[in-house]
């Protein structure tokens, strides 16, 4: 790949870094209240992972070290927000069978 490419690679990788912030202002604004929601992490996701893939060929180990890091932490709090909602549903489901 050209520099011109590479170049291409982090400023997009940037950019869907950057989004994530945009994204939680709006839903927060909408919603009166701050909140994170879900496109956030999916954001945080997809700019470290194209971030990582920058600073990789770039050979820059803060870079690589800090959204490697930054990417576990991530799809971490995917894995929480899936478990409590799988939590929540069953929860519910419960409350339903003994309405019934």
């Amino acid at each position: 790949m050209t520099t011109n490419q590479w170049l291409i690679i982090g400023f997009v990788g940037q950019a869907l870094f950057g989004a994530r912030f945009i994204i939680q202002w709006i839903v927060s604004e909408k919603k009166g209240e701050s909140t994170i929601p879900l496109s956030f992490w999916y954001c945080s996701i997809g700019g470290a992972v194209v971030l990582l893939t920058y600073a990789i060929h770039r050979q820059d180990p803060v870079f690589i070290v800090g959204q490697s890091l930054g990417s576990i932490i991530y799809v971490r709090n995917l894995v929480l927000i899936d478990r409590k909602r799988k939590s929540m549903a069953a929860v519910g489901a419960d409350n339903e069978q003994l309405e019934n």
